[in-house]
């Protein structure tokens, strides 16, 4: 049986893992009586921990949240994970003081031995520097946005736009998407009875929020997906729309939301609308297609493709000289 403080650890610990434990699971996994387990939990009530009984023939015992947060309980796995998401948290512009902060108070009740695995990570990683800093954001606009996210309220904010004219835009939020050093907010824009992304640095909420609003369909592909396209192809320096011979679902199944979209046609075929940087690049994403395409533009892709198909072809011709040569022989 467990001395009483190892077993008020291992019962904290059981009651973060999970929403709800029955009293009787919680005495089988401690190896005491439910009476013990009654005893153990008003202990944990004495040290600020706000357990909440639960009634009914499997009633049982939940750990809520309460009007002050007591120190948690993480096993070493947990406790690595947490300090190196804090060290990753830091390189994200306008929360970057918050999350040093919780890292150094974190790190500095580690055990040596988790200091060690810590700090290993940090001395042999190397990041990639961005190109350049990103946007400051305000952690006190994320969460007014992820509020009304939340209660689906509407959202009147001052917004200005990438040329550094502003206006008051008027939207239902959806979803805040955090992309590479950027946050955006999926809205549909009221006025322009349309989804929309914004930067979220570029928003100043007006208070209060409006009226709160059904739920609708997300756009395509979800959040996450519709905030990719957006950024890449506002990128993309050469586009194509490619006709595929494979259904929509085997094409979408093959691609990153980040290449393109695809537009069913008749169950057969497909139009995977798609972009990159160079027209080589672009070529590689058509080819780790694995399927039969047909390309009828821009005029730059359909050159590269041309000299790619005879550039492959002249890779092979020694192979397929070789086969006929070999062909010739067998028959005479």
């Amino acid at each position: 049986m467990l001395e009483t403080s190892a077993r008020l650890l291992r019962l904290l610990s059981l009651l973060q893992a999970r929403r709800d434990w029955p009293g009787a699971i919680l005495a089988d996994r401690l190896g005491v009586s439910e009476r013990t387990v009654r005893r153990d939990v008003d202990r944990l009530r004495d040290l600020g921990y706000p357990v909440e009984s639960t009634r009914g023939t499997d009633g049982g015992y939940r750990l809520v949240a309460g009007t002050a947060m007591p120190p948690l309980l993480l096993d070493d796995d947990e406790a690595v994970a947490v300090a190196i998401g804090l060290r990753a948290a830091a390189g994200v512009t306008g929360v970057e003081e918050a999350a040093e902060r919780a890292a150094a108070k974190l790190e500095q009740v580690l055990p040596s031995r988790l200091r060690r695995r810590v700090g290993a990570v940090q001395a042999y990683t190397e990041p990639v520097p961005p190109d350049r800093p990103g946007p400051a954001v305000d952690p006190a606009v994320l969460s007014v946005l992820a509020a009304a996210c939340r209660d689906r309220e509407r959202l009147r904010f001052d917004y200005r736009g990438h040329d550094g004219s502003s206006g008051v835009r008027l939207a239902e939020p959806y979803r805040l998407v955090s992309w590479g050093r950027r946050w955006y907010l999926v809205a549909w824009d009221v006025d322009r009875d349309d989804w929309r992304t914004f930067r979220v640095d570029r928003i100043a909420p007006r208070t209060p929020t409006g009226p709160r609003f059904p739920p609708r369909d997300p756009p395509e592909g979800g959040a996450a997906a519709y905030v990719a396209r957006g950024v890449s192809s506002a990128a993309w320096r050469h586009h194509a729309r490619v006709l595929v011979h494979a259904p929509a679902e085997v094409v979408a199944a093959r691609i990153n939301p980040a290449v393109g979209v695809v537009e069913d046609v008749d169950g057969h075929t497909c139009v995977l609308v798609t972009g990159a940087d160079t027209v080589n690049s672009l070529a590689v994403h058509l080819g780790l297609l694995d399927l039969d395409f047909e390309v009828t533009g821009p005029p730059d892709l359909v050159d590269h493709l041309r000299a790619l198909t005879a550039r492959y072809a002249r890779a092979t011709a020694k192979a397929a000289g070789a086969e006929a040569a070999a062909s010739a022989a067998g028959s005479g």
